[in-house]
């Protein structure tokens, strides 16, 4: 990890860094994030969509104060839509999207092209194309693949990335980058994690330098890195259990706010 420390905001990827994809946080990551919210404020940004961070996170949180929940902040499709808690539930702060245009051509590239490069899986776990809104999304093996088959499906990256460079060659007015383990995701130009950070720190007021992101895909490959190379501090992890002893030492270095 790199920076000052205490942070006065931590942010963390969402899939194998606060839970196994697509699934449900533990009860000890929803007991130490509101720890960590009683001290500092906590965001949570990937590119999935809020469906997403509510059944994986929101509704696996203990009960919190008003103070603390307020603390919260929610970043689906990597910032370009943004959400904060509050007692009455989730808040809206802004929401952006792609053109019909956009998503057409997004959604024809690249199931063109998984399909020429033999990508395009028979056998899947719920729909391979999303429309995220502000993004659009493919998953291999379909959004609801169990953990086991994605981590084997590509365990090196090689398909994703064959597959991300193919599409990206095809829509040059357009972001397309790696996404979780078997996803590629595309968006408007300059929209990573790093555009994410940026908005946060404009809506928050607190400065990049201030902050702290923990994840586990900060290799020059993968989604977490445009938050190290903009020079945000960083805490790489290999899954949810090893977030949790991090924040089991981290959160007794801050004062309590609450």
């Amino acid at each position: 990890m790199t920076g000052s420390i205490p942070p006065r905001l931590v942010a963390f990827d969402l899939d194998d860094t606060l839970a196994p994809s697509k699934s449900p946080i533990d009860p000890r990551i929803g007991e130490l994030l509101i720890a960590l919210a009683e001290r500092v404020e906590v965001a949570i940004i990937s590119g999935g969509q809020l469906a997403q961070f509510t059944a994986q996170v929101v509704d696996r949180l203990p009960d919190a104060s008003a103070a603390v929940l307020e603390r919260m902040h929610l970043l689906p499709t990597c910032g370009t839509q943004y959400y904060r808690l509050s007692e009455d539930g989730v808040v809206t702060v802004y929401k952006r999207s792609l053109t019909d245009d956009q998503k057409s051509r997004a959604l024809a590239a690249v199931e063109g092209e998984a399909r020429r490069l033999g990508l395009w899986e028979s056998e899947t776990w719920g729909d391979i194309l999303e429309d995220r809104g502000s993004q659009i999304t493919f998953s291999a093996l379909g959004q609801k693949a169990p953990v086991s088959a994605k981590s084997a499906w590509d365990p090196t990256g090689e398909k994703k990335n064959t597959l991300r460079a193919a599409v990206a060659a095809l829509l040059p007015d357009l972001e397309v980058r790696s996404g979780g383990s078997t996803s590629v995701d595309i968006t408007e130009q300059g929209i990573d994690k790093a555009y994410g950070m940026r908005r946060l720190s404009e809506q928050t007021g607190i400065a990049l330098d201030d902050m702290l992101f923990v994840g586990d895909r900060l290799d020059p490959d993968g989604n977490d890195y445009p938050v190290l190379a903009m020079g945000v501090a960083c805490h790489a992890v290999e899954g949810w259990e090893d977030t949790a002893a991090y924040l089991e030492q981290l959160i007794p270095t801050l004062p309590v706010r609450v």
